[in-house]
């Protein structure tokens, strides 16, 4: 295991104000969270879009809060020092305040997060304070939210418009003011993220909005070729572990088909007088 030191809220800022790249990924289940904390990822991001990437849906809407708190706890199992992050799922925030704080808080007690993020700018902005009061920190979420997919016409880059682009910035600017630890921009042009970065008093961090933030996201599926049904275009492919899977998954069908799996190497036996005495015994029952 990795013998870091907790990640904490003012490492993280203290990398920010050294202008040191912040690392984030997203992350849904034990084992790979055991990896990335062995890479030394920083920031862990449980999203709802473990809805598609790990439930099949085709939109993060279906995604409950018992799915969040369930693959949190196994990231957190598999990451003990990397600031794990529980992504509010849809209306788990927007029918109250109430509502948010009690939701946000379960993250924090029965995950064990080290915060929790929402998506939405000035509509969102009484949720976010109200959360941050209650002591959770809070992470804000703008350009493409896909809790408001329907209402932005798809998965499409906002913000290259000039009035768009100015409401993103103030959006910015509002979360920031209601206590917003960070703020992520996704699918936002990259000047526009650099105006934001550059305004902002906190970590930045661009999911595929350019490499003026504060730090860096992608969603684990995408880098490694495991989501079959599209590619982003912001996503690096770092290794096709997807095509790997399933040249292996075809083998073996092939080999079991073939009776050449198993091999010797691959069961347990037992002692010739076991199971000579085993056979007694079946026998006398007979």
């Amino acid at each position: 295991m990795t013998d870091r030191k907790k990640i904490t809220l003012p490492y993280l800022y203290k990398k920010y104000q050294d202008g040191e790249p912040i690392v984030m990924l997203t992350c849904y289940d034990y084992p790979t969270a055991y990896l990335q904390e062995q890479a030394g990822v920083e920031m862990i991001l449980v999203g709802d879009s473990l809805g598609m990437t790990m439930l099949g849906y085709e939109t993060t809407l279906p995604v409950t809060m018992e799915d969040m708190i369930r693959h949190c706890k196994g990231v957190r199992t598999g990451a003990p020092t990397a600031w794990l992050i529980g992504d509010m799922p849809y209306m788990s925030y927007q029918p109250s305040v109430e509502t948010a704080i009690r939701n946000a808080g379960r993250f924090m007690a029965e995950a064990a997060c080290d915060a929790i993020k929402l998506e939405g700018g000035r509509e969102m902005a009484d949720r976010m304070a109200a959360i941050v009061a209650a002591g959770i920190p809070a992470m804000g979420h703008l350009g493409l939210t896909p809790q408001s997919m329907s209402a932005l016409g798809g998965f499409k880059v906002q913000g290259r418009g000039a009035a768009q682009a100015k409401r993103i910035v103030e959006d910015a600017r509002i979360l920031e003011e209601a206590g917003a630890f960070s703020i992520l921009l996704e699918m936002v042009p990259d000047r526009v993220c650099k105006v934001i970065t550059e305004r902002a008093g906190i970590p930045i961090i661009s999911l595929g909005s350019g490499p003026h933030a504060s730090g860096q996201l992608l969603i684990y599926h995408d880098m490694f070729g495991l989501y079959p049904r599209f590619q982003p275009k912001m996503a690096k492919v770092y290794g096709n572990a997807g095509e790997v899977i399933l040249n292996g998954l075809k083998q073996y069908t092939s080999e079991v088909i073939g009776r050449q799996f198993p091999q010797p190497e691959n069961w347990f036996t037992m002692k010739d007088e076991a199971y000579d005495e085993l056979l007694k015994l079946l026998e006398a029952e007979d």
